[in-house]
């Protein structure tokens, strides 16, 4: 491959990784993923050297040198807002007021798009479908609960200073067996972030096992960790186990429940469901409850067409995308802006 084609990059900055892919001027993708690590807790100078050599590794393995690249697609894993850093999340002290964005661009002498991973993962669901003529809501519970917007037009919807799509922190109306709504991470109480997430999952799991109608369960007799118990739901629930599906069944009727309001606020047409689950044996069933949670909270005409009711106006799929979706994102972003 020669030099006489542009290349856009795109890099997933993770709280371990960097992920990183590489896309033409047309937008396909050219080689495969690479992946390094991100060195975010030793300060965002270290994490630049890392995205550095995550690119020449994307050009080396196409047989062009990295002068070819013509312009970067970022994502952080925290707020942000044009390019500055607004939390520390899981990144060190350093990132935090420094404008990431346009620091990089000066160092590599290239453009820069930047925006936060929920926003990138929600771009790369749409790049995975070229053919998609509407909106797309991605949704991903995960140990909290992200998600992003993408317009019709391609184009992400970040609000005004980059701060929209805060799906987990939306409010819902579900309580605690005593009567109490869950406190969430964020320092709020009842969002929908302190039902569907690992956390939450962790949580709920130990109020279930206090109880006597699972005091035989492997769970509430097992000398594990409330989180080691936790990472298990999964292939319990696969295997068909009570307690487990009972725990998906409540997160997905809650989620179902939150993303009826996000529809009625922006109608994207089709909502991916992305996270862990979407690799889930059980996913099918996940996704049916989650769409009767939808349906109890939305209005009839945001399920079906009042004017043809074989028409479905709200469309549900899985992420399909891959470890590599917010990479995608970044790099076809790159590609639309700087192209």
């Amino acid at each position: 491959m020669t030099d006489s084609k542009t290349f856009f990059a795109g890099l997933d900055i993770g709280g371990t990784t960097i992920k990183s892919i590489l896309v033409d001027d047309s937008g396909d993708t050219v080689g495969d993923m690479v992946e390094v690590r991100s060195h975010v807790k030793e300060g965002y100078e270290a994490t630049f050297a890392q995205l550095e050599l995550a690119m020449e590794r994307l050009a080396g393995a196409v047989g062009v040198r990295p002068s070819a690249i013509a312009g970067i697609g970022l994502d952080v894993p925290a707020p942000s807002s044009a390019g500055v850093i607004w939390g520390q999340a899981n990144l060190a002290a350093d990132w935090v007021g420094c404008n990431i964005r346009d620091e990089f661009s000066k160092r590599v002498n290239l453009p820069v798009t930047m925006t936060n991973d929920g926003n990138a993962a929600a771009l790369g669901e749409y790049a995975v479908r070229p053919n998609l003529s509407s909106g797309l809501l991605c949704v991903a519970p995960g140990t909290g609960l992200g998600g992003g917007l993408v317009l019709p037009s391609g184009r992400a919807y970040e609000g005004q200073h980059g701060l929209a799509l805060e799906v987990g922190h939306i409010s819902v109306p579900f309580l605690e067996q005593d009567g109490t709504l869950p406190s969430c991470s964020c320092g709020l109480k009842g969002c929908a972030e302190a039902w569907v997430s690992l956390v939450a999952l962790r949580r709920r799991l130990g109020i279930e096992l206090a109880q006597e109608k699972w005091a035989d369960h492997p769970l509430a007799t097992d000398g594990a960790s409330i989180e080691e118990k936790a990472f298990q739901l999964r292939d319990y629930a696969s295997q068909g186990d009570p307690l487990a599906r009972h725990l998906f069944q409540e997160q997905a009727n809650i989620l179902g429940h939150a993303i009826a309001d996000l529809v009625r606020v922006f109608d994207p047409g089709l909502v991916v469901i992305g996270g862990g689950l979407a690799e889930a044996d059980f996913r099918d069933d996940y996704l049916d409850w989650l769409r009767d949670g939808f349906s109890k909270r939305a209005w009839p005409m945001y399920r079906h067409s009042p004017l043809d009711p074989t028409v479905e106006i709200t469309r549900f799929q899985w992420a399909s995308g891959g470890d590599s979706a917010a990479a995608l994102g970044m790099a076809c972003a790159a590609c639309d802006m700087f192209g």
